[in-house]
Formats: structure tokens, C-alpha cells, sequence
């Protein structure tokens, strides 16, 4: 199976889309796409089917947990990377039931970060 190319990056915070997409971009994602609260992640979503998507949990309008129940609702196969500045157990455990691919601190490295999606990567589409 071809590796991924296209990605949704969901986070408020422009800075941080940038710096996920610079990331993307350095393990060979093509195609960049952007919204800023989980309602326009899901609109997107259900639109575009993007291979893979990057997701603040905490976010105005709605929130990252709810916009990523309705994905996997949706798409169960929908591969879906949950980020936070703040990874309390709860809210790891809580994403994982509502069925994320993983989950990422926003202070992990760049090379961390690229490493978990790489892994990723691999179990998923390397099969």
C-alpha cells in the first residue's frame, strides 16, 4: 500500500498548524489541508477523506474529542493523531476509547513527533 500523502492538520493556533505541517512535510506528506475548530475538521473530514489527521483536543466551537467521535462515527478506518499541550491520563485513555491512532504532546520534539507518525505510518500502511 502507497504511503500516505494527504493530511488535515485541526488546531486554533495557526503557529502550531505550521509547525505540524513542517513536520508532515519532512516525512513525505504532499497535499496540506487546515481548519481551526473541530466542526470545520469534521465538514472537511466528510468531504475530502484525508489520509491521516492531526488534532488539537482542546479547541473553541467545538472540541477536538467531540470532532473525533464524529470522525470515527463516520469512517471507523479514519486514522486520527490527537495533540494537546496538556496530556492528563484521562484525556489520553478517553481518546484512544473514542478511537485515536495515537497521541501527541505539543512540547515532544520535532524528531519525536515525526518518529510516532513515522511508526505509525508503518503499522498502518506498511502492511
Amino acid at each position: 500500500m502507497a504511503r500516505p500523502e494527504t493530511a488535515l492538520i485541526v488546531d486554533d493556533e495557526a503557529h502550531l498548524r505550521t509547525y505540524l505541517k513542517l513536520i508532515l512535510k519532512q516525512i513525505g506528506f504532499t497535499v496540506f489541508h487546515e481548519a481551526v475548530n473541530g466542526q470545520e475538521g469534521i465538514d472537511f473530514y466528510k468531504e475530502h477523506s484525508p489520509d491521516i489527521v492531526l488534532m488539537d483536543v482542546n479547541m473553541p466551537v467545538k472540541e477536538g474529542l467531540e470532532a473525533l467521535k464524529e470522525i470515527i462515527d463516520y469512517d471507523e478506518e479514519a486514522v486520527v493523531v490527537m495533540t494537546t499541550s496538556v496530556a492528563s491520563r484521562q484525556a489520553v485513555e478517553t481518546s484512544v476509547e473514542l478511537g485515536a491512532s495515537h497521541y501527541i504532546r505539543k512540547d515532544m520534539k520535532k524528531d519525536e513527533v515525526a518518529e510516532v507518525i513515522n511508526n505509525l505510518i508503518d503499522e498502518i500502511w506498511e502492511d
